[in-house]
């Protein structure tokens, strides 16, 4: 065989991942608290985005997606009466529609966070930009803007050190054993270990932070579990030799062991009942009093509600969905002057403006549409409740609605749906199945672990029920389950053992 150079011609298709067909993908995977930051971002950049100002506009102006699906109980109507009038192309739900996993190996689809929130706002601005004013009678502060910060748990420390200690290797002592103080409260590094790194005498160090341990709240700073608690219970004028003893043999209590407690106390029921009383006025994490982290609450991006005709109404969040014009009459005033690279850069936040709305348009079409598909799904869970959840998997909407599995999975992942039974991730929907004994359809996990702990809280001290006795139980509902399942389901809702629970009402009659 002879080896030379040669040309040939071959033929073959590709998807070429454009930067702005990434960022689109990338869209569907964001929460709506991401997608609104993004999008601030995106206006700080791009001179042609501005917001929409015109949140409240007539009913009329805005572009409802409607469709009409029939269900067993029912017609349910999907209505989102936010979505632009500038609908993305045809073909943009199948550009959308792809599997990229490959793309982000950080990310996978199942843990994409994020949520949603989506508009597809007009592609002509005719409101010109108002400028700030120039008068300085504004800048005065508000009240609400001169009031204090909330109070963090490190000053709260800092403000008692400074009162606590005069001397300044003290208060240095006392600053970095603050430094150390973990969010629930405890110090829980070596102290050795901390003496050595500054430079000072063990003894100089526990003497500080024995005194820093009487700050306020009562058990901050503290060890462990058991020094945290017995400072409570001191400052409740309750820690007396037998609740030392108790506090000795938490892992008995821990355990629901209340007749090894009475055993290791010398006391009876009544005394251990108290005891057990005292310890729950306690505050195990002091430190989360104060607070590190804002919590965000959970803003549904999907309200589901009945309809007259005994369907359900599927309608997007319209707050969380960020809106953004492109201002075209502002590109034209520019490009009609501009020249060489200046043109060729507002052509180009033009694109970008353009393919953002455009995004987020389809963004919050296919939430609708994969929300739609659920609803229609699980409408025996609306109904009836959670123990009529239905199997589910992402194959199966995927299917219903001609999209690929990696789509739906980006879509439902960290988004909620607000139903008449409460506010639910998307994710909540997909269970896996448990097979029928009676060769029926299959059961919802969920609705099997709802089941076990029916079973659980309806009995009593003489007939507490054994993971074997609930598998027959539900053998008889025809659930054919596993033991080895029904503990793990126990245990993930953190239900105790029969022995345990055995243990606990005995002490407790």
């Amino acid at each position: 065989m002879v080896l030379s150079p040669r040309l040939e011609l071959r033929q073959g298709q590709a998807l070429v991942m454009t930067p702005q067909l990434q960022q689109a993908i990338k869209l569907l995977q964001l929460s709506n608290i991401e997608l609104n930051s993004f999008v601030e971002q995106e206006l700080e950049k791009n001179p042609l985005l501005e917001r929409d100002e015109n949140r409240d506009a007539a009913p009329s102006e805005a572009n409802g997606v409607e469709n009409e699906i029939a269900l067993p109980e029912g017609a349910l109507v999907a209505t989102d009466q936010k979505i632009s009038e500038n609908a993305p192309p045809s073909d943009a739900e199948s550009v959308l529609d792809t599997d990229y996993d490959n793309l982000y190996s950080e990310d996978s689809p199942a843990e994409a966070a994020p949520q949603n929130g989506a508009t597809g706002p007009s592609t002509d601005w005719s409101t010109a930009r108002t400028g700030g004013s120039s008068s300085f009678d504004n800048n005065t502060a508000s009240f609400e803007e001169m009031l204090a910060g909330e109070v963090t748990l490190k000053d709260h420390l800092t403000d008692q050190l400074n009162i606590a200690f005069k001397t300044q290797s003290d208060r240095m002592i006392g600053a970095h054993l603050i430094d150390l103080v973990d969010e629930s409260g405890y110090v829980t590094e070596d102290l050795h270990a901390v003496a050595d790194r500054l430079g000072t005498e063990y003894e100089d160090v526990e003497a500080v932070l024995g005194v820093m341990q009487t700050f306020d709240p009562p058990g901050i700073m503290a060890q462990d579990l058991k020094s945290c608690l017995a400072a409570q219970l001191a400052d409740m004028d309750r820690l007396d030799p037998v609740m030392q003893s108790f506090l000795d043999n938490l892992e008995l209590l821990a355990k629901r062991d209340m007749e090894g407690l009475m055993r290791s106390c010398a006391v009876d029921a009544d005394d251990i009942a108290s005891m057990v009383a005292d310890i729950r006025q306690c505050n195990p994490k002091p430190g989360l009093a104060f607070g590190t982290d804002v919590v965000q609450p959970v803003v549904p991006d999907v309200y589901v509600r009945p309809t007259p005709q005994g369907g359900w109404a599927v309608e997007l969040n319209s707050d969380t969905l960020p809106r953004v014009l492109v201002n075209t009459q502002y590109y034209s005033e520019v490009a009609k002057n501009a020249s060489g690279n200046d043109k060729a850069y507002m052509s180009d936040c033009l694109n970008s403006a353009s393919w953002l709305v455009k995004s987020l348009d389809q963004r919050a079409r296919t939430i609708l549409k994969v929300s739609t598909e659920i609803v229609r799904q699980q409408d025996a869970f609306l109904a009836h409740g959670v123990q009529h959840l239905r199997p589910l998997n992402l194959r199966t909407i995927a299917d219903a609605i001609s999209m690929h599995e990696s789509t739906v999975s980006r879509v439902t992942a960290n988004k909620y749906m607000a139903t008449p039974r409460g506010v639910f991730e998307l994710k909540y929907f997909f269970t896996s199945a448990i097979a029928s004994s009676a060769g029926g359809e299959a059961h919802s996990a969920e609705a099997v672990r709802h089941r076990i702990k029916e079973l659980i809280d309806g009995e009593n001290a003489k007939s507490v029920l054994s993971d074997d006795k609930i598998v027959e139980l539900l053998k008889e509902a025809g659930i054919d389950i596993a033991r080895r399942t029904v503990a793990k389901y126990r245990e993930a809702m953190k239900i105790p053992s029969s022995v345990q629970r055995r243990r606990e009402k005995k002490a407790l009659a």
